[in-house]
């Protein structure tokens, strides 16, 4: 019988240990590594996970930003300078009669819109100027009366509007139901927003446009709007208009306006693709 002294035996045993632990690490490390380290405690000390580190944002979500931070540049221009031309005519009457004045109602959004739109483009087209449409000729409006809406200009020649609500009166329905629809209309306001109408109330009867400068306000019920020509009179046969800024009135009083037989509007949204020009 082959006897084996101590030293030899303890020798044997550890190696046979040393290559078990040897065998078993592939299989720990496979098994480990599908494993999420992203973990922490709670306050009652269990284990809970944390998201992993936050990725950079791809293309799409950059480009989305960017055209979101263009939109509202556009806002901001467009209203700043409704709000200098407020100031530079002092509450007084402008001439707003003839086809070029830039105080009548249309004239005067086209004219802040022109101010501003080299500086913006429609990401699809960028190399295509900006361009807002003109009011639908009245033929076309038929059966409604002259001024409740656009052309329907495509983005592709450089209309960067969108129809963002419309109301038009529906003979088929009653008074009332026409004017909860009118009211739900006015609801969806949005700051920056173009608003047309075909309307009959105590400044007058006819299309007018008109921009809107904050979002509807549901606890007063109330929109906050610029414009021109909305309030005015005739001098010696001359229109004159005054240019309004920040003038607010209940959605009610919008309603009276524009929700009658064959009369309506529109809100235009400018569209979320907007980027900045050169970009």
């Amino acid at each position: 019988m082959t006897r084996y002294r101590v030293p030899t035996l303890l020798f044997l045993l550890c190696a046979l240990l040393g290559l078990s632990l040897c065998l078993r690490v592939p299989a720990l490390a496979e098994s480990d590594s599908s494993i999420e380290e992203f973990v922490d405690l709670d306050d009652d000390g269990n284990e809970v996970p944390i998201s992993p580190p936050t990725q950079p944002a791809s293309a799409e979500t950059q480009s989305t930003d960017s055209a979101s931070a263009a939109k509202q540049a556009f806002i901001e221009d467009i209203i700043s300078l409704g709000k200098k031309l407020f100031d530079q005519t002092g509450g007084k009457l402008q001439r707003a009669h003839y086809s070029g004045d830039i105080y009548v109602c249309k004239n005067f959004t086209v004219y802040l819109f022109r101010q501003n739109r080299d500086k913006y483009r429609l990401a699809p087209y960028p190399d295509v100027q900006l361009k807002i449409p003109n009011n639908l000729p009245s033929k076309k409006c038929k059966p409604y009366s002259y001024g409740y809406c656009w052309e329907d200009t495509p983005p592709e020649e450089g209309n960067p509007f969108y129809v963002a609500a419309q109301f038009l009166y529906d003979k088929s329905l009653s008074p009332e139901e026409n004017r909860a629809l009118a009211l739900d209309f006015m609801r969806q306001v949005r700051r920056g927003d173009y608003f047309q109408m075909t309307a009959k109330y105590s400044h007058g009867t006819g299309a007018h446009s008109a921009i809107m400068i904050s979002d509807y306000d549901p606890v007063t019920d109330t929109v906050h709007w610029m414009d021109s020509n909305m309030v005015g009179r005739k001098i010696d046969g001359i229109r004159y208009g005054k240019v309004q800024f920040d003038e607010e009135k209940d959605i009610s009083w919008w309603v009276d306006a524009f929700c009658q037989k064959t009369r309506g509007a529109t809100l235009y949204r400018l569209r979320d693709d907007l980027i900045f020009a050169n970009e």
